[in-house]
């Protein structure tokens, strides 16, 4: 691995995760001769990915949409609740809502695979130096989304509440117990500023939140 020091310090710990060999030997080669970043480690699965970077430090990762078997999507929320987990770059195809799927679910940048390969290493740059890169998209505008602040577990729970589902038939249904429910329950309607259940069911529907579940979990197929 390269282990040169950029000018800002240490290289940037990088991890790659595509289910394709051939972009995982070429997106390794591009980045272990770049001296501002250092090859942490590289999987053809998120579940490899989600193994290695909850056991070694990484600062970004860079992942395609489509990773068997969790999903990008899935891979993302996961990441989310995890503590010093790495920022995700999604390097994919860009095709159709991909880019603004891959932002709703928590990643910080997009880079099309149709791009120069300078163009991921910039993004990644600039991501390592906390921005967000979504060619096209108004970031901004989709920040100010509330679903994008929700955790996996609350969006778990906004989906579950859209059943209608009493409290008791939540925590049955997420296997948890009613004072976590309400826990739960209390935070959802402070961040999407709801004063109630009817409120929070409106928000989900009128949200992307329902279109992606729709499309299953925003994952093309």
């Amino acid at each position: 691995m390269n282990q040169s020091v950029s000018d800002s310090g240490a290289p940037i710990g990088i991890m790659l995760a595509d289910s394709n060999p051939l972009v995982l030997s070429a997106l390794s080669e591009i980045i272990d001769r770049d001296p501002r970043f250092s090859l942490v480690a590289t999987s053809a699965t998120a579940e490899g990915f989600l193994g290695t970077v909850m056991r070694v430090p990484v600062q970004i990762g860079v992942i395609d949409w489509n990773l068997p078997a969790l999903g990008g999507a899935k891979l993302i929320e996961v990441l989310r609740d995890q503590a010093n987990a790495p920022r995700v770059v999604v390097y994919a195809e860009d095709t159709g809502d991909l880019p603004r799927l891959a932002m709703t679910a928590g990643a910080a940048a997009f880079a099309p695979r149709s791009s120069a390969a300078e163009t991921l290493l910039e993004t990644c740059m600039d991501v390592a130096a906390g921005k967000m890169v979504f060619p096209f998209l108004d970031v901004r505008e989709l920040q100010s989304d509330p679903i994008h602040q929700l955790s996996r577990k609350e969006r778990v729970m906004l989906e579950a509440l859209s059943k209608g589902l009493t409290n008791r038939e939540l925590a049955k249904e997420l296997s948890i117990s009613i004072n976590t429910v309400k826990f739960h329950l209390s935070n959802l309607f402070e961040k999407l500023s709801v004063k109630n259940r009817a409120q929070a069911i409106a928000f989900y529907y009128s949200s992307r939140l329902a279109l992606e579940r729709d499309q299953g979990d925003g994952i093309p197929r």
